[in-house]
């Protein structure tokens, strides 16, 4: 059989709760999950994790390519989630569980198995969509840019921040504490770009993470109101930090108090911050060491109904995007912006006011602040004139997303 012939032998379609294993199998193979990686998460066997998949195929949207014997040879899985864009609850599709073995590796699978995906996602409202790259370039030229960053730091015992009064105490808790969910749920809802998370998007949290060594430190105020968080376990003395989430200062202040606690237990502290965080800034020995890495991509599934929803700080003279989109052809285009006496913005196929020529990759990183319009100009990877591009400046909320999730 040639390569045409095995093209057209092949059919796509839902991957089904009857699938399962198959699923479980294809996403061991292109990802290289050994036995010993499931053990070391926490999972007994191969055949728990399989078990615990179950909910992904039963709320996702996965589709795959099978062969005549109804064997599962590529597979893409879309979850169900919901995003903060700038104050602004987004439906978002997060792409996950991409693989193809690679005997059927160049016959366009994955090609076409995007683009339904896309437009599914479109037809189910999910505006925006979420991936972890292990491609960059590749995801890239499918749409996807990165809207956000991780950066891991260590600092030495001797480094960490003196003790500083605050009226509340932290509690060691469960990881999955209700006070913790009601935290990272009040967090979540005042910061840009933070997933807002189900039970499905706490389980693919904690999934790959033996959750027998974690711990969540709470921070109470006076008022006995939990107002921080930070996951974190000890290892060889090492104090490991997953997570920090806090919803005011002294929150903060009152859990670098508890870290400092284990001066006399620990070397280091490391951990991995996901925004544009000053950690070094914030102790008095800042010589401290900080590595910043891509972490998370995002495109625009629809721009017109993304447009239509986007809290854009102020209202300007009209103008329109020129958009160019490889894999969704509804974005190709323009979109013509206009406002009413009230800052409402109106979405038309008109070529209002300037022109603003961008591809959809571009588009989603300026509208998601990872990058700046200014910033983007100078590197030619938006054309406008100068007014329209101080327009931009304006209406674009500056504010770096924080995302923490992986699935």
């Amino acid at each position: 059989m040639n390569r045409e012939e095995l093209r057209q032998s092949l059919e796509i379609k839902p991957v089904e709760l009857k699938h399962l294993k198959q699923f479980n199998e294809l996403l061991r193979y292109v990802f290289q999950v050994t036995d010993s990686d499931i053990e070391e998460s926490g999972y007994e066997d191969a055949n728990e994790i399989t078990r615990a998949k179950r909910p992904v195929l039963k709320e996702a949207d996965v589709i795959g390519w099978f062969d005549e014997k109804d064997t599962l040879v590529s597979q893409l899985a879309v979850y169900p989630c919901q995003v903060n864009i700038h104050g602004h609850i987004y439906d978002m599709g997060g792409v996950t569980g991409v693989g193809t073995y690679p005997e059927y590796a160049s016959l366009g699978l994955m090609k076409d198995l995007i683009q339904l995906a896309l437009t599914n996602m479109r037809e189910r409202g999910q505006y925006i969509s979420y991936l972890y790259p292990y491609n960059i370039p590749y995801y890239r030229r499918k749409g996807w840019e990165i809207i956000s960053d991780t950066m891991t730091f260590k600092i030495k015992d001797t480094q960490l921040p003196k003790p500083v009064n605050v009226p509340g105490n932290v509690e060691r808790l469960a990881y999955d504490d209700p006070d913790v969910i009601k935290v990272y749920d009040q967090f979540s809802h005042k910061t840009h770009g933070a997933m807002i998370r189900t039970e499905l998007n706490w389980d693919e949290y904690w999934r790959w993470e033996n959750e027998e060594e974690r711990t969540a430190a709470v921070y109470y105020d006076a008022d006995d109101q939990p107002t921080g968080f930070c996951f974190y376990w000890i290892a060889e003395e090492v104090f490991h930090i997953k997570e920090m989430v806090y919803l005011n200062q002294e929150a903060r202040k009152g859990l670098w108090n508890f870290i400092s606690a284990h001066f006399s237990m620990i070397n280091h502290v490391e951990g991995a911050t996901y925004k544009d965080e000053p950690i070094a800034f914030l102790f008095d020995d800042s010589d401290i060491k900080e590595t910043i890495a891509p972490f998370f991509m995002a495109r625009i599934v629809d721009v017109e109904k993304f447009l239509a929803e986007f809290p854009f700080d102020s209202a300007v003279e009209p103008f329109h995007f020129v958009v160019e989109d490889t894999e969704a052809e509804w974005n190709n285009g323009i979109f013509g912006l206009t406002w009413d006496e009230d800052e409402t913005v109106h979405v038309t196929s008109e070529a209002v006011g300037q022109p603003v020529h961008l591809n959809i990759q571009t588009l989603t990183t300026m509208l998601m602040s990872y990058k700046r319009p200014t910033y983007l100009m100078g590197i030619d990877a938006l054309t406008t004139d100068r007014k329209t591009l101080r327009s931009l400046e304006r209406i674009i909320p500056n504010q770096n997303a924080y995302f923490s999730d992986y699935f």
